[in-house]
């Protein structure tokens, strides 16, 4: 008899008996739920069979052939499975669930909220960057109903996108790190970042739920003025009034007679210190804890990282960039150091029409800064105009490798910034 039932309370029973959910069975999972997810260029039905044998306990696939198998549990549709699973195990954790997302800083700030929670409470937050339309619900289903916590990081390129998430996470408290020129192919304009980001305020008013807000941003105060957020900045009428401290180079926050101090690296990380602060004191954990987890969190994955390398020392920033990160990054990097400056800037990705004006404002924005040596990387930088004397153009990070093989860069502070898809950190082991 096979191992069939189209019932979302059918697969959550396997669920609950499997070791957890997966969808690449390059990285079998014994004991777990695969679902054999399938796209424009992939067919995940196709290596379902291959999941079982490598001890998956059951598979989840959408191919009607493999309906009989009694280790298959067939869905039409293998990814509303998958979302499905996920409201029903979101359903049955009783704990607040704490939804981010915004242009630029999710990542981190997300990792400095877990950290506070994480010091007396048990807290789970999404893995890497798990934050799409399967990032979501497979992040969801890792986290233990006995947690206090959840914190879930939530990512979009086109409108609608939050909005789905939100049925999905249902979450009881959410927060909006800003508004940047980022995905704005899929997005349209600046505007529809806007209105695309703050699907997740729409939810949280519709649904009565909490909304924490950064006093010091007009555009999320004109966007909950009708509203009653729980706001912090260096406002005086903040809920929480912090004061943000950059001694060359070393972040800190005050607040009510405390202050936490932080390894990243960057002014604009200040804000995303101050929401993971909030977020604390929203839910009342002493601030000693506070502080000590915002001092806890040590930077990783090339975001806001410095790096001594015993030759250089290295800003790496090269997870992914968009127009207003890259702006922040060089005037945070400008600042920090004084002399022997050198930056290294790969192509912004994902900007559809406005990719040659954005380029192009980065490339007057260097010809504003005291930098030694500008090295531009990419397509898009190499149809730029009028760049500074100094300044290099490489096609592509390869072509740049083989220039720096024949270099030998010593005493230099380093800038890396660029999107995902250029690959910036390969640079590093030459730097």
């Amino acid at each position: 008899m096979p191992f069939f039932m189209e019932t979302n309370q059918g697969l959550y029973a396997i669920f609950e008996q499997s070791t957890g959910v997966y969808t690449d069975s390059r990285t079998p999972r014994k004991g777990g739920l695969f679902f054999a997810l399938s796209g424009p260029h992939f067919d995940g039905n196709q290596f379902a069979l291959a999941a079982l044998e490598q001890g998956a306990s059951a598979a989840v696939v959408s191919d009607p052939q493999l309906k009989e198998h009694p280790q298959c549990v067939y869905f039409p549709d293998v990814l509303k499975a998958l979302q499905d699973l996920a409201r029903e195990h979101r359903k049955k954790f009783n704990g607040p669930v704490i939804a981010l997302t915004g242009s630029n800083g999710k990542t981190t700030t997300k990792e400095l909220m877990l950290a506070v929670l994480s010091q007396d409470h048990t807290a789970y937050a999404t893995q890497g960057n798990l934050n799409n339309h399967i990032g979501v619900p497979l992040s969801l289903l890792a986290m233990p109903l006995d947690a206090d916590y959840y914190i879930i990081e939530m990512g979009a390129n086109h409108r609608g996108e939050i909005a789905q998430l939100c049925t999905i996470a249902h979450p009881d408290i959410g927060y909006i790190t800003n508004f940047g020129s980022a995905h704005l192919e899929g997005f349209g304009s600046l505007e529809g970042v806007v209105k695309g980001k703050s699907e997740l305020y729409q939810y949280l008013i519709e649904n009565n739920k909490k909304i924490i807000g950064n006093e010091d941003d007009p555009k999320q105060m004109e966007l909950l003025k009708d509203h009653a957020p729980f706001t912090f900045g260096t406002q005086p009428s903040s809920a929480l009034h912090l004061s943000y401290v950059d001694k060359e180079g070393v972040l800190e926050v005050h607040w009510k007679g405390h202050k936490a101090k932080s390894n990243l690296y960057g002014a604009y990380n200040l804000t995303n210190m101050g929401a993971a602060i909030a977020l604390g004191f929203y839910f009342n954990h002493p601030a000693g804890q506070i502080a000590q987890g915002i001092e806890s969190y040590i930077p990783k994955n090339n975001r806001s990282q410095v790096v001594n390398t015993g030759k250089n020392t290295l800003v790496l920033d090269a997870y992914n960039a968009n127009p207003t990160s890259m702006q922040a990054a060089l005037t945070a990097f400008n600042q920090a150091y004084t002399t022997d400056k050198m930056v290294f800037l790969g192509d912004m990705l994902e900007l559809g029409e406005y990719s040659m004006q954005e380029h192009q404002n980065i490339v007057t924005q260097l010809a504003s800064l005291n930098l030694d040596q500008i090295i531009l990387i990419g397509k898009a930088f190499a149809q730029t105009k009028n760049p500074p004397a100094h300044t290099l153009f490489f096609t592509q990070t390869a072509d740049c490798i083989s220039w720096l093989e024949k270099k030998d860069i010593t005493g230099k502070n380093v800038l890396l910034k660029g999107s995902r898809g250029m690959a910036l950190e390969k640079l590093q082991a030459y730097l």
